[in-house]
């Protein structure tokens, strides 16, 4: 099936006790047990399976085409997960750009916990090669970045990956199932913040991780899950379930959106740079073309006369919200250095961009008005 199809049926079925189309949110905590001491619905308590759970990883693993899917209650404890799933000792190559929070669990908790880390820039193959160890257990990769939207050849690393006998993780969170597939590509792990364009509304907090196949490290994980239980609640599972139903036709309208917005910004005399893959001067424009059906619709940009400049354009906008986060139906803007606080390596002129629903021509003329205040 295609995936707007998959999108809408996988995981799901019609109630057996109603004949409700809309799946119930089974709130449920605990499960009986039959006379003779099994469990013939398969659930024991909420924090091991739940059927809401149950059928938002199945459509996740669809929609990537991968072996298992595991939610949790973020992006990050996902990755988290992850990394917990190896052991002290174990040396990791992760991207020197990187979504910060990410940065800050890596160097503030697992590190002083015994995992090695090499920040190495990933569009740098040479580089990456260079940083492989004996020890080299995981590659962590994400592309497009956040928040600078570079972009890095998943086949070429995930060939490094298997050659030092590595996987390979990719956060597929900015691309979307939709436009980007690693697991086709050669990564072993696609990870994903639900709480961004498989949510949609920004209306739900939640991760994911995607397994091409079965392994060690993946069992790890359902363990680390099981006993660990930072899992999404039922209710936020089924609104990220009902939010996958639209994604495809979201993420390509968003996407078309954020391609106008990014050739617009190049062009204006106020504008220092523009960070998107879509366009042809981009860095990573080949082999974004080459791996991803459209570019995503996140994007950033600097603004010339640095940080008060970019704070005076955010003030500016009036369709645009100031706040964090992306991948919803609004459009929103802010600047990510403050977000980031001490230690930062994002520009301090940048503003990142997410592109929401409204009709692109107005989000244009409310970028022209603050740009020229």
């Amino acid at each position: 099936m295609n995936i707007e199809t998959q999108a809408i049926h996988a995981g799901h079925q019609i109630d057996p006790a109603s004949g409700a189309v809309t799946p119930p949110i089974h709130l449920s905590t605990t499960f009986e047990r039959a006379a003779d001491g099994s469990y013939p619905h398969g659930h024991v308590y909420t924090r091991d399976t739940n059927p809401n759970r149950n059928a938002l990883e199945h459509n996740l693993a669809v929609l990537e085409g991968g072996f298992e899917a595991a939610a949790f209650a973020s992006g990050s404890v996902a990755t988290m997960s992850l990394l917990q799933a190896l052991r002290p000792g174990d040396h990791v190559i992760a991207p020197n750009d990187f979504y910060f929070g990410i940065r800050k669990i890596i160097n503030e908790i697992f590190i002083p916990w015994g995992l090695q880390v090499s920040f190495v820039d990933m569009t740098d193959l040479d580089a990456v090669r260079r940083a492989v160890q004996p020890n080299t257990a995981l590659l962590m990769l994400e592309s497009p970045s956040n928040p600078l939207l570079t972009v890095a050849d998943i086949r070429q690393i995930a060939a490094i990956a298997r050659q030092a006998g590595a996987q390979l993780m990719v956060d597929n969170t900015v691309a979307t199932p939709v436009l980007q597939h690693p697991l086709q590509l050669g990564a072993d792990f696609a990870v994903h913040a639900t709480t961004k364009y498989i949510g949609g509304h920004s209306d739900v907090l939640g991760g994911a991780i995607v397994a091409r196949e079965d392994s060690g490290v993946w069992q790890r994980v359902r363990f680390i899950q099981k006993v660990g239980g930072a899992v999404p609640s039922p209710f936020d599972c089924w609104l990220a379930l009902r939010g996958l139903q639209t994604l495809p036709y979201r993420v390509r309208a968003q996407s078309a959106a954020a391609l106008k917005i990014a050739q617009f910004l190049e062009q204006h005399p106020a504008v220092e740079q523009v960070h998107y893959p879509g366009l042809e001067s981009a860095a990573g424009h080949a082999v974004a073309k080459a791996q991803m059906e459209m570019f995503g619709a996140l994007l950033s940009f600097q603004v010339k006369g640095g940080q008060a400049a970019a704070l005076a354009v955010a003030a500016n906008v009036n369709l645009f919200t100031r706040a964090t986060s992306f991948g919803g139906a609004h459009s929103l803007i802010e600047h990510r250095a403050s977000i980031e606080h001490e230690g930062t390596t994002t520009p301090v002129n940048l503003l990142r961009m997410s592109v929401g629903l409204e009709n692109v021509d107005d989000l244009l003329a409310d970028l022209a008005q603050a740009l020229t205040v």
